[in-house]
């Protein structure tokens, strides 16, 4: 007890050295938790023999467990919500960009069942993508216990997340780099620390748990002779076709991509059926590979197989891995993607071999260069590609073609197939992520010197004519939704009122509204309130209390973003801060523009309370010379002004055709 109390006074302190101390914590609960996903795994495959099923059945018996297993993998992700199927990189990263790194540490033991079940009864897939999204959850509760800041919660997520792909791998500078590359996005020196200790951490802490054996493993390979660099480069091309079909077979799969004939409820069978006739025929794509692909990488040359053999085993993987996830399995793409290269690196250098006879042909390394190829296609993270093959194989020698592989595949993958197998959910459902972390202007306030008042809200058993004449009071447009006790529980809006056929007295508030709410917390930066609100197209975001996120304290409003702008420029005069500020890049529709007043402009000589504004814009700021003036209705706008202006692409436009001012 006096240890708890003691860690508790260290990190409630809230310095660098309390949340170094967090990022050891965070390291070691990662490396655990990887431990224990690891036995309930092999758990649940040992008893899935031990029952006798595959004594009677033999190999057949994968067409019972399979099903059940995805089966009651999508039950657990029916019963606890979205984000316990699946992989978990992607519901990481909305989590760290639309929640504030906000995770729910409500998850992670059904997401440790259902990943267990899924693969320990012989579904396709890895375990990665699942503890990377447990440890970012660990360290989103490690962080609101502590009451770090916005930007420390950041860190300590994507360190938690790092940290599980560390563990699973025993490759803790991987696990940094994947937490940099995909989660963050971002090499900024400030996350570093919190990355590396948690990383190292939690990749010793499961190697002493779990040992060597459960850990993909591979012998030292050298490059040979030089002219190999160009069948390296052939095979990064032939990595970028197999990396972008398994995409595209993802894409395909997808549940908001099938027939709606299709029942939930039936999905996790006909798939789990799908997966165990192509296992039968080709055991080697069942389960997460890794003893599959660590005889590939032990082999010097051909050994048992055949080039073509191990090109069907690559497409039989990416057949069963994107059948497991449309079926309601938890694992992720990161082994599949490995699997898939090593298969098809060791394919062509038995065909090379066969073919050219060409000497000094190291099966083993080329497999290890399409490991490298393939995940930077499907990833497109290709410094985590390069790092973590060397951590795996445990020598530099074949740095030369790994960094021409990963280079290669990142290039032309990202010219065919613009999305990674990360960001394509987020494409469906309409969500662009922040991709930097520019100096903003409106980084400089924070969103509880802004936010307005809540007014009230609405409450689930309200009518949908009462929540209309609730807007029709307050003039808003959208408001949060309370149940019995005020707590969050959705968000309505004047659409969502009008797609549920309109004001009704039958119909209620909990019929139409949204349930899954993007919030903000009043420590963040109002750009990123403003990036979060433009990613998803909502003009409103509830500020809920960090420690309690069912709790709101304000609301954040487009109204919000001119309070902010105005402090801003009177905080800093506009000038230094105004030359920084950046279009902020996540957002697919409102956004910040700049309009320069010319001669014969509709808008020169005209007072702002005059102009008919479009709906969908609000003039922010007057650049006049040197100076820059916060537009009140008596401004008036001469021509060689510049306007920043915020709204949709559209409704600027439209500025540029508004009626003449009339005499």
């Amino acid at each position: 007890m006096r240890i708890v109390t003691a860690l508790k006074a260290a990190t409630r302190k809230r310095g660098s050295a309390s949340f170094l101390i967090a990022a050891v914590v965070l390291g070691l609960l990662v490396g655990l938790a990887a431990a224990i996903l690891v036995g309930i795994i092999d758990l649940v495959e040992q008893n899935t023999h031990a029952y006798g099923v595959w004594s009677r059945w033999g190999v057949w018996a994968v067409a019972l467990t399979i099903p059940v297993g995805l089966t009651l993998s999508w039950l657990i992700d029916r019963r606890w919500g979205p984000g316990v199927s699946g992989g978990g990189v992607t519901e990481t990263m909305i989590g760290m960009g639309m929640h504030g790194g906000y995770l729910p540490t409500s998850k992670i033991i059904p997401k440790m069942a259902a990943t267990a079940l899924t693969l320990g009864t012989g579904g396709s897939g890895g375990r990665e993508g699942p503890i990377a999204y447990i440890g970012a959850s660990l360290g989103s509760t490690l962080a609101r216990y502590t009451r770090f800041d916005h930007d420390r919660i950041r860190s300590l997520v994507a360190a938690g997340a790092g940290a599980g792909i560390g563990a699973s791998f025993n490759a803790p500078i991987a696990g940094m780099m994947f937490a940099m590359e995909v989660i963050l996005g971002s090499f900024a020196i400030r996350h570093l620390n919190a990355v590396v200790i948690a990383s190292v951490a939690a990749a010793v802490t499961t190697q002493l748990l779990v040992g060597e054996g459960l850990i993909l493993s591979s012998p030292s390979h050298s490059l040979g002779n030089p002219i190999h660099l160009f069948l390296y480069a052939l095979l990064a091309v032939i990595a970028v076709v197999f990396g972008i079909l398994y995409m595209r077979v993802l894409e395909m799969t997808a549940a908001s991509s099938l027939p709606s004939s299709i029942p939930k409820w039936f999905r996790p069978i006909l798939f789990g059926l799908s997966i165990a006739l192509i296992g039968i025929v080709s055991p080697a794509s069942l389960g997460s590979g890794q003893n599959f692909l660590s005889g590939l990488l032990r082999l010097d040359g051909p050994g048992k197989y055949v080039w073509w053999g191990l090109a069907l085993i690559a497409l039989a993987k990416i057949a069963t891995s994107a059948f497991t996830r449309a079926g309601g399995g938890s694992v992720g793409t990161f082994m599949p993607s490995l699997v898939i290269g090593g298969s098809i690196g060791a394919a062509f250098a038995i065909l090379m071999q066969e073919m050219f006879a060409i000497d000094g042909i190291n099966t083993g390394a080329f497999a290890v260069v399409g490991m490298a190829a393939t995940f930077a296609t499907i990833a497109r993270a290709p410094l985590t590609s390069v790092i973590i093959v060397f951590e795996i194989t445990g020598n530099y020698e074949l740095v030369l073609p790994l960094m021409l592989g990963a280079a290669l595949a990142t290039y032309l993958g990202d010219r065919i197939h613009p999305e990674s197998a990360y960001t394509m959910p987020l494409k469906r459902q309409g969500i662009t992520l922040p991709k930097s972390e520019d100096i903003d202007l409106l980084d400089t306030v924070q969103v509880d010197a802004v936010m307005l008042p809540v007014d009230g809200g609405l409450h689930r058993w309200n009518t949908l004519a009462e929540a209309a004449e609730f807007f029709d009071v307050t003039t808003h447009h959208g408001a949060p939704v309370f149940d019995d006790q005020d707590r969050l529980v959705g968000i309505i809006t004047l659409s969502d009122i009008t797609k549920a056929g309109g004001p009704s007295m039958t119909a209620t508030v909990a019929d139409a509204m949204t349930k899954d709410v993007i919030t903000i917390t009043p420590d963040a930066p109002v750009a990123t309130a403003l990036a979060r609100m433009a990613s998803l197209g909502v003009g409103r975001l509830p500020v809920v209390d960090p420690q309690n996120t069912n709790h709101v304290v304000g609301m954040f409003r487009r109204i919000s973003v001119v309070r902010a702008y105005e402090q801003a420029l009177s905080m800093s005069k506009g000038k230094e801060l105004y030359r920084e500020r950046t279009r902020i890049r996540s957002q697919p529709g409102a956004d910040f523009f700049d309009m320069a007043i010319e001669e014969g402009s509709p808008l020169a000589n005209r007072d702002v309370a005059d102009i008919e504004w479009p709906a969908d814009v609000v003039l922010v700021s007057v650049q006049r010379g040197t100076s820059v003036l916060v537009p009140h209705g008596d401004t008036t706008i001469r021509t060689g002004d510049r306007l920043t202006i915020f709204g949709t692409p559209e409704a600027c436009d439209d500025l540029q055709h508004i009626p003449q001012a009339t005499e």
